[in-house]
């Protein structure tokens, strides 16, 4: 594939994956698709259809999360991303209750190309963010004057 494919293959999927599409992924990632991500060790994803699974349990937990792209690059096999996710938290997400609250991180992910379909995804972001902003750390006092 050239580099305009693959970063037109990581957008179709950022886009199958934002309005909920996860048929259409059938067409963009391979069967055996790995995510790595180490701010989610609990969920090992080796397969298209645990993929699928995550992305809904994703959506009960964040319903309206949405997922955009800022930064995209391709080489190769290989595409780098830097983007945003957003989403309200209205379901258990851990041991952590529902908040009510929205949650902006940015990320960064790596994608590697198989034969014209997205097989390995590495991405991270920083939990701590994303716990403070849905009000689950406790408060930091304020440093002594």
């Amino acid at each position: 594939m050239t580099s305009e494919e693959t970063r037109v293959l990581v957008r179709r999927f950022v886009e199958a994956v934002n309005m909920r599409q996860l048929d259409v992924l059938d067409e963009l990632v391979t069967p055996n698709f790995v995510r790595h991500c180490q701010a989610t060790p609990q969920f090992d994803v080796r397969s298209l259809e645990q993929f699928k699974d995550f992305l809904r349990q994703d959506a009960t937990v964040f319903p309206d999360n949405a997922l955009s792209i800022t930064h995209l690059l391709a080489e190769g096999d290989l595409a780098a991303a830097w983007g945003t996710y957003e989403g309200t938290q209205t379901g258990q997400m851990g041991p952590f209750p529902p908040s009510g609250k929205k949650v902006r991180v940015d990320l960064g992910a790596v994608l590697r190309v198989e034969i014209g379909k997205l097989a390995e995804l590495w991405i991270t972001w920083d939990n701590m963010t994303v716990l403070s902003q849905l009000g689950h750390l406790p408060a930091v006092p304020a440093a002594a004057a």
